[in-house]
């Protein structure tokens, strides 16, 4: 009896998704080992669209449903500004939150405070890495740091290619460097077409935050 799917008997040189150069004619032993479902990925939200963090807190969901520990670093965000996600995380629990930030740096008082506060969140961050105190990151705005050159770009790349166990990290902002986009395993550039912006509306609750 055939053990060919309908695919694959149509074309018997596809490779199963799930194998790695599997093919359905060869025996047992010759094929590929399953490749493992998890693994650690590094994962880049960049582009001048909008979506970018909606889309990562999203994922930062799916984490809190499969009962990982899971934290935001939200770079740059001042820790006055109440939003949305925050408090439906807080609602959930099992979310820490931290805001490594004073306000954009068009609104900053005092730049060198801003680049200081951005700094100790990169530290917090490498201390729970070192740890490996949670399982899902998301490190929010964070491309900004490092284009803006508060962050070592280089040391950002080698200490998340080198981070121990399990963690998933999640970075969103405008610019990536080109170093993290090439060290990361899954990246999405945000293309924009329209915003409401541009026609002179204003950010809205609901939507904004």
């Amino acid at each position: 009896m055939s053990t060919d799917n309908g695919a694959n008997a149509e074309n018997p040189n596809r490779k199963d998704s799930t194998y790695d150069g599997a093919t359905p004619e060869a025996p047992a032993s010759e094929q590929p080992r399953r490749r493992k479902r998890e693994q650690p990925l590094l994962m880049v939200h960049t582009g001048t669209g909008k979506g970018k963090s909606t889309a990562a807190f999203g994922m930062l969901l799916r984490a809190w449903n499969q009962n990982w520990p899971s934290a935001v670093f939200q770079f740059v965000k001042s820790g006055k500004w109440r939003i949305g996600e925050q408090a439906a995380a807080e609602k959930l629990g099992g979310i820490d939150w931290f805001k490594m930030g004073d306000g954009w740096s068009w609104t900053s008082r005092d730049l060198g405070e801003s680049r200081d506060l951005a700094v100790e969140g990169w530290e917090e961050v490498k201390r729970c890495l070192a740890e490996e105190r949670y399982r899902f990151y998301l490190l929010d705005e964070f491309t900004y740091p490092m284009k803006w050159g508060w962050v070592d770009v280089d040391e950002v790349v080698e200490t998340l290619a080198n981070r121990p166990g399990l963690q998933y990290v999640m970075i969103t902002g405008r610019d990536a460097p080109r170093k993290l986009v090439d060290a990361a395993q899954l990246v999405t550039e945000m293309t924009k077409v329209k915003h409401p912006l541009d026609e002179g509306y204003r950010g809205q609750k609901g939507i904004e935050w």
